[in-house]
């Protein structure tokens, strides 16, 4: 009778190749998420969102919950981890991105963008006067003429832009 040893090495090689197999007919696995659009600098962005902070929003959006997200928030004497994503609290537009990648894909060359978003709320102070605003600088515009308020939150999201303003997609966006 062979001892338990024997069998390890050939146990931990079929579950390897298992984990490793190769797709049918060549073909990579493919998943599909909800695509949302934003607003960078006046144009439209298309991501997707897989995981959030916080416990509400995670089971709002159905993503996964992953608090130690909140560990990319800056801290002092370290550059931030995170962009800014404008939500408007009450869904009046489409949200809008801090950056975007230049040009999407392997070739970026913005320093400035990250999938991981640092959520501030916005809000008008006079519904009526709600108006789109498609660009970071046109909500502090807004925020300068006191037409809109700003709460930063320590909610980070993970959203990453999969077709950018340049009109590109990452590999594998139809």
């Amino acid at each position: 009778m062979r001892s338990t040893r024997t069998y390890l090495p050939l146990l931990a090689s079929v579950l390897l190749c298992a984990c490793s197999a190769v797709p049918d007919a060549g073909r990579s696995p493919t998943v599909s998420l909800p695509l949302h659009q934003a607003w960078f600098d006046g144009r439209k962005v298309d991501y997707v969102t897989t995981d959030i902070s916080d416990p509400a929003m995670a089971q709002a959006l159905g993503v996964n919950l992953v608090p130690r997200l909140a560990l990319a928030l800056p801290a002092p004497g370290r550059p931030s981890l995170v962009e800014r994503v404008y939500k408007f609290v009450d869904d009046s537009q489409i949200t809008v991105f801090q950056s975007a990648p230049s040009p999407t894909g392997p070739g970026n060359t913005d320093t400035s963008y990250s999938p991981l978003w640092r959520m501030v709320l916005v809000k008008w102070k006079q519904p009526a006067q709600a108006r789109e605003l498609k660009s970071e600088e046109q909500i502090l515009s807004a925020v300068e003429a006191q037409e809109l308020s700003l709460q930063m939150t320590d909610i980070i999201v993970n959203c990453p832009i999969t077709r950018s303003v340049d009109g590109r997609a990452i590999a594998g966006t139809k």
